[in-house]
């Protein structure tokens, strides 16, 4: 029982965290001049991919036997498989949440504005009979081009990486490297053009830990930045050992624990950050948040994987990455017929479910 207690008090710190890391991020892009696209990218990004690139350097680098370091070859390849499935299919389903809720504001505003004497009449609008539904649009997802863009790029790096676990030559442990130099191209393009322009902080909230003031000092962003980002990695890593705890209890074998669940926890703040963003109207720093985290998946872990271990892949890892594959190429194509919206993206989850129902005759 105490299992259960401890992972929903995990989940409650992990979205209470987020919802002060949000908020400080914002003001830390501010404080450095970069453009809002570029916060998610690149500083939300790194925060919250921490706790899963921490489990694979750990494994790898001081694992002291093959079981350890397969399970940071693991959490390299489970990462991003969440991520372009879950990741994406809550953030369709929170988009869909918030339409129908200004759908339903819409409507309330327009029952609200009709004359007594037109609902004598008949109950005619003074918008002509229009649908409140006709001046709600869908959500503001941003540049669809440079996420197309950002996509095709991970694709191809983890079409490099999937292809190198399952060869072996003498200098493989070497391309590591190139993942690392890889992320650094991304990274230098986001902070030099790839996140639009920084405003003037007008239109955000004030910092959680100086409320009164305009524009807080930048000791406060920091701190409340570095705490949150505390309290999100120890929040993570302690629910991710009540998985490992609960998935026997459960009767479920470890493999399904280290495949399917564990991956979940440890992209749970990309996740959160999300629900957030898109609570609060801010859908492209929702989707820039989980394709940056997803570069970062797709680079540094691969790096470690590559220069510490053998990095070579059984059925389970080769059937996730092309569970991946498959997902990113269903967005690409979304996202080139230009059918990127709530509703198609909440499917992106549905691939995880496949990899969850194919998985089963490959343990047994």
């Amino acid at each position: 029982m105490i299992h259960f207690v401890l992972l929903i008090v995990c989940a409650a710190a992990i979205y209470l965290a987020c919802e002060w890391f949000v908020n400080a991020v914002e003001w830390l892009g501010q404080h450095l001049k970069v453009g809002p696209l570029a916060v998610g990218t690149i500083l939300a990004a790194f925060g919250t991919a921490l706790p899963e690139s921490v489990v694979t350097l750990v494994a790898v680098v001081f694992g002291t036997s093959d079981a350890q370091k397969d399970i940071g070859v693991g959490a390299a390849m489970g990462g991003p498989l969440a991520l372009a499935t879950v990741a994406y299919g809550v953030t369709g389903w929170m988009m869909l949440s918030r339409r129908r809720r200004t759908l339903a504001d819409a409507r309330a505003r327009a029952e609200a504005s009709v004359p007594a004497s037109g609902a004598a009449a008949g109950g005619a609008s003074p918008a002509s009979g229009a649908s409140p539904a006709a001046g709600v649009p869908d959500s503001d997802v941003g540049d669809l081009v440079k996420l197309a863009r950002d996509q095709r790029w991970f694709l191809a790096i983890f079409i490099v990486k999937v292809g190198l676990g399952l060869v072996a030559f003498a200098f493989k442990p070497w391309l590591g490297l190139l993942f690392f130099a890889a992320y650094a191209v991304y990274f230098w393009r986001e902070i030099r053009g790839g996140g639009g322009e920084h405003g003037d902080g007008e239109d955000l909230e004030p910092l959680l830990l100086q409320r009164r003031r305009a524009k807080p000092a930048t000791w406060a962003v920091v701190t409340q930045t570095l705490v949150t980002l505390v309290i999100i990695f120890a929040a993570s890593q302690l629910f991710v050992h009540q998985l490992d705890a609960i998935g026997p209890m459960l009767g479920l074998p470890a493999a399904v624990t280290a495949l399917l669940l564990s991956p979940i926890a440890t992209e749970l703040p990309e996740i959160m950050n999300a629900i957030i963003w898109i609570r609060q109207g801010k859908t492209p720093l929702a989707l820039a948040n989980i394709s940056g985290a997803m570069m970062i998946q797709a680079t540094v872990p691969s790096g470690l994987g590559l220069l510490f271990t053998p990095w070579r892949f059984d059925a389970t890892l080769l059937l996730s990455g092309i569970a991946t594959m498959v997902a990113i190429v269903y967005l690409l194509f979304l996202l080139r017929a230009r059918k990127f919206n709530a509703k198609t993206l909440s499917f992106a989850a549905v691939f995880y479910l496949g990899f969850a129902a194919a998985l089963i005759p490959v343990l047994g």
